[in-house]
């Protein structure tokens, strides 16, 4: 079986919060941010950032002055985060169609002639950009 590589939904709000933020970040500062948010207690962050860092979503360095502080790190964007999470989702419950997810989500979705504009223009991109 593979290993998972993307953020589980606790672990996402988590790195919701690195995306929202530039740069590193330590464990106290995540969980500050956390406890804003939601009620996930300190030891269940720092457990989610251990889980981020295994997957490789997050790496961290050992702050020079403090040993016991690390400092997070960003290392998959949230597009591509997304990527490959959808990549998961069409192959897990569409059997690797594309198309039959976009399908499934199409049906299901009440949209406004707006939204249907842009997802012509994206689909127009998508064809432009696969016969390059």
């Amino acid at each position: 079986m593979e290993r998972e590589t993307t953020p589980s939904q606790s672990e996402w709000m988590v790195m919701e919060v690195f995306w929202a933020n530039e740069g590193s970040m330590t464990a106290k500062e995540v969980i500050k941010k956390m406890q804003e948010k939601s009620d996930m207690s300190s030891r269940m962050v720092r457990v989610l950032l251990n889980r981020l860092w295994q997957k490789g979503v997050l790496s961290y360095t050992v702050d020079e002055h403090d040993l016991r502080v690390y400092h997070y790190s960003v290392q998959k964007s949230k597009e591509e985060c997304q990527k490959e999470k959808s990549r998961k989702f069409v192959d897990s419950y569409f059997e690797g169609s594309r198309k039959n997810a976009m399908a499934a989500l199409l049906q299901s979705a009440k949209l406004t002639e707006e939204q249907f504009q842009e997802l012509e223009e994206i689909l127009e991109q998508c064809k432009e950009k696969d016969e390059k």
